[in-house]
This record gives C-alpha cells, structure tokens and sequence, in this order.
C-alpha cells in the first residue's frame, strides 16, 4: 500500500483560529498492508490454558483492553471499577443488566411510526438514528457489543431489503432480535432470526412455496444455503479446534452439497409475514408484523419427503400447521446439534471481538463451552461470551507474537464516543450512514452482501499475513480511500461536531502536560498498546500546540485523540 499526505484540522471554538497538524497517512497503512503480523495470531498451539482466575484484579491496562474487547471502550469511572471488582465480576454485573430501550420503542418514541414523517413507510426513516444511539449511549454495553459481532455473523442488510414497507422497522426489530438472544441459548437466537420478518425478506424464506410442477416453480434455496453455509456448519467439517478435518488424501470434506440444500429448502417453504394488528393501534399493520415471527400457510409448505445431512422427513398425504413448524424445528434442531456448530461459531466470535487468528487451543476451549456449559446445556451463550472474554489468550495480550486485530472502522468511533460520554443535544443522534469512504467506510446492518463487510476467511493479497497463512478480516475494507476517510471523519468527530457532545474535562486538567496527556489516551483508548517511539512523536506534536488557553487546551486534546487512534499501534487491537 503506498501512502499519502494528509492533513487533519484542529479547530477550536473561535472563527479563524485554525491550526493545521500534518499526518502521513503511513499510520493508517498498517505496515504496508501486510501487518508484520501484528493483525493476528498463530492459528495453532495455544498459550495459557484456561479462563483467568475470577479474582484476578487487573490493571489499568488489562482493565482498558477487556472493556475494549466487551464494550467498545470505557472511561475512568469504568477503568476504575473494574479494577477494584475484578474481570469476572465486572462481566457478569454488565451481562445481568436490563436491556435498553428497544430500538421499535425508541422509534415510537422519536416520532418515527407516523407515516407522514420523513418518509418513513418506503424509506428508511430513523433507523439509522436508532443505531447510533444504541451503539454510543444505550447503557447496557457490553450487550450491544455482542449485538454488534452477531449482525455481522446473522447478515442483514438495509442494502437487500429492496422496496420492503416499513423498512425502518424491519431493521429495527431484526436488531431487538439479536439483543434480546445476544446471551440466551444459540437455539433460540436460531429460531427467532430463521422466523424473523427482516431475515425472511433478506434471504428469500418470506412467501418461499413448495413446489409446483405446472408453474415451473421449485423452492427458493437461498435461506437453506446460507443457513447451512454462514449461521451454523460452514463448508468444510471441522475439528473441535476449528481447524479442517480432512480425508485421507489430505483433502477438505464438504459438509453439504447441492441435494442437501435441496432436501433443507422445502423445510423453508409456506412461511410469511403475520397478518396480526396493533392492538394499541400504534403501528400500522405492516409495521407491527416485522416484529412477530412469520406464521405458516399450510397449504404452501412441502409435503415432499425432505433429506438433509443425513437426516429426513418422512413425506405426508396432507400437511397441518403443526407438520410445518415440526419440520422447522427437526431442521434448526439438526444444525444446532451438528458437530461443526460449536467451533464454526466460536471461531467467528472470537474472530469479532478478540483476535483474527485465535489458536486452535483457545477455539477448542470456547467451542468445549459452546457443546456443554458445565451444567449438560448446549448453546448457552452467555457462558461462551464469558469463555471467549476471559480466556487467558484473551487476556494475555503477549501470549502470541502476532495476537489481535485491525478496530473496525465503527468500533473506533463509538469507543471514542463511550470512553468520553458522549451525548447528544436533540437525542436524535443525526449523523446517518457513515459507510461512504469519505466517512468510516462502514455502517451497521449496511453490509454489501450476507457476507458481511468482511470474511472471516479474508486475507491480503501479496502480502506478509497471507506468507503466514493468516487472515485478517477487516482488511477487505482497508484501502486508500478508506484509510484517509476515517482519519479525515474522526479529526471532524473529536471536535465536538456533528451534534455530538463529550466531556474532555479531565483530558483538560492534562493539556498543559502533553506527556501525560498522551499516556493517558494511549492506556484509555489502546490499553497501553502504543510503543515509545510513537509515543514520543506524538507528544512532540502535541507539544508544538500552545496550551496558553482554553481554546490551546482544547486543540492539543483534538490532536491528542487523533493521532494517537491514527497510529498503528491503537489501530491493531490487542
């Protein structure tokens, strides 16, 4: 990757007072795009076994690092109480609090369910509102972190929803599925995304038919596919470690193939959206349907024998609403109970919120978790996220020479927003789509495709990590464009602009002090993560900046914060 000047503005409150810091775009180039490892970790051997000790007391540090992986960030108040209460502890209060004010209800709220506003029945109208501040302000964090990781697992995307009728809503919903399952039991999040109106309409299950020989129609197999292929068993079968269980020849084993998908669409076959009503009158029809699971018309669902992995339903002269939603659950339950599920899955979250290339050791250790949670329970995820979270890979950031990941562009900006409180005047948190490379290149639920953003699988082309054989997914949206857009956003974002507010109030008390104030960022914002030379360089920048009054103060914090989440080292997650 070649680099390129940029220019980030510090600006303070007064017209004409502009100060104009230079930045070479070579700290966003991640060591030429190849990482020198320092995205990932080896995928085999392990370090230390095992999840840490729950009385374990950690630094500021290690309390810094665990908050980033489980909570986009935190600030000193954060820091400092999970310090005094220990990793453990401070998970499990987090994981106990109440859900937030759901996005459908903060909708309603806003003004958003009435039609003549903003378009909101064709359009898109306040989602996008919703999102911001769920990720920025809603209380219970360390849910909407795992909210985060499994839409990004469970794709849907405004971008496919097409001309869907309340869309806002759809989307809307779709997340409140994922929040209220984020740390229930996998089989449940399973049936409520399968049965989602959202979902439905993404992958094609929504008014899926059995077939019919004289129209020509067959049954749509996009949701067997991806149900198969992305949410549950992947492609290949897999060891309990994640790794490729292959044949005698040394070759990969295919978990499905194409009469599976056949056999697993006729399962997905006379579902559609409820036709129930508000009862409060609130929502209208269509609106309030995309928060009820899809209902069955018997009349359209298969009654064809159905073989899938090795399992089958038998055929049936006529079928009944309950056949339906026995053969639904006969599918989810097989997929659930597949071998492959445990490690397919933990493999993705820890992918997502820890490191781009666990060990095999630390796979196995979640996916043991994810089969049995201790108690004989299969699916329970509130203990797989504690697995995932307090594994000693996790937190022993040197374990591994190349252990972590590249921040998602997202994740940097809403760490910035949750470490300094941020607020918003009108509560309606207006900065829309941030996916444009001129901004963060990257928008939840704006995916490209079911794919997500990025791969799981993704890797570099010619570069060092691929040499390694290692992936780094969140490359697949690291360009040019999109390394000079977030530096140029977030320089725009620290400011106090676009309508959102935070508290620099103690970073003030630090200003006179560019060394302290630097230290201070560098443990806050990358757990300490950033390596002297840069921490020198960033302070002589800051330094530069006159600190002689209030509005002095102000630019070297702004420069502060943008150098510091340009540079590299806060860049890869550790």
């Amino acid at each position: 990757m070649q680099t390129s000047a940029v220019q980030v503005h510090s600006i303070d409150s007064h017209p004409g007072n502009e100060r104009l810091l230079g930045v070479s775009a070579s700290a966003l180039a991640l060591s030429a795009c190849g990482g020198g490892g320092a995205a990932s970790s080896a995928s085999t051997g392990g370090a230390a076994q095992g999840a840490v000790s729950p009385n374990a007391l950690p630094d500021a540090a290690s309390a810094s690092r665990l908050i980033n992986q489980a909570a986009f960030g935190g600030n000193r108040a954060a820091l400092d109480a999970m310090t005094q209460k220990g990793a453990s502890a401070w998970l499990t209060e987090q994981m106990d609090m109440p859900r937030s004010q759901s996005m459908t209800d903060w909708l309603i709220a806003k003004g958003f369910a009435d039609a003549a506003v903003n378009g909101n029945i064709n359009g898109d109208g306040g989602w996008p509102n919703a999102m911001w501040w769920k990720l920025f302000a809603a209380p219970d964090a360390v849910r909407q972190r795992a909210v985060l990781a499994w839409s990004e697992i469970f794709v849907v995307s405004s971008l496919g929803l097409g001309a869907v009728t309340w869309k806002n809503f759809a989307l809307a919903n779709y997340w409140d599925i994922l929040e209220k399952n984020a740390f229930g039991n996998f089989r449940s999040l399973l049936d409520a995304i399968t049965l989602s109106s959202a979902m439905g309409s993404y992958l094609n299950m929504k008014g899926n038919q059995k077939a019919n020989a004289a129209l020509g129609r067959l049954p749509d197999e996009n949701y067997a596919r991806e149900v198969m292929q992305l949410f549950t068993i992947g492609l290949y079968n897999l060891r309990a470690d994640g790794s490729l269980a292959l044949d005698g020849s040394g070759n990969p084993q295919e978990t499905y193939d194409n009469t599976d998908i056949q056999g697993l669409a006729k399962v997905f076959t006379g579902w559609n959206a409820s036709t129930a009503t508000d009862p409060s009158g609130v929502l209208a029809a269509a609106a309030y349907r995309h928060g009820l699971p899809m209902v069955l018309t018997s009349t359209l669902h298969s009654p064809e024998e159905k073989r899938f992995l090795g399992q089958l339903v038998v055929a049936k002269t006529t079928v009944t609403a309950e056949d339906g939603a026995a053969d639904l659950k006969f599918a989810l339950d097989a997929l659930f109970n597949h071998p492959n599920t445990p490690p397919f899955i933990s493999k993705q979250l820890i992918q997502r919120l820890v490191t781009s290339n666990p060990s095999g050791a630390y796979v196995a250790r979640v996916a043991a978790v994810f089969a049995n949670n201790g108690a004989g329970v299969r699916g329970d995820l509130r203990a797989v996220f504690q697995a995932i979270w307090l594994d000693a890979e996790a937190r022993t950031p040197g374990a591994l020479p190349a252990f972590g990941k590249l921040r998602e562009p997202v994740l940097r900006i809403v760490q910035w927003g949750r470490t300094f409180g941020a607020t918003n005047a009108d509560g309606l948190w207006n900065l829309g789509y941030t996916d444009a490379d001129t901004a963060l290149g990257q928008m939840p639920l704006r995916a490209a495709s079911v794919f997500n953003f990025f791969r799981p699988g993704y890797v570099p082309s010619n570069s060092a990590l691929g040499a390694q054989n290692m992936v780094a997914p969140e490359f697949q949206i690291t360009a040019e464009p999109t390394v000079v857009g977030y530096i140029n956003y977030l320089a725009g974002t620290v400011n106090n602009a676009r309508g959102i507010k935070v508290d620099y109030s103690y970073e003030l008390t630090l200003a006179t002090d560019a060394g302290a104030l630097v230290t201070w960022l560098n443990q806050s914002l990358a757990g300490g993560a950033l390596e002297a030379a840069n921490l020198t360089l960033i302070t002589q920048a800051v330094t530069s900046i006159a600190a002689t009054t209030d509005a002095g103060k102000l630019n070297r914090v702004y420069a502060a914060l943008t150098l510091v989440m340009a540079s590299t080292d806060y860049l890869v997650q550790k």
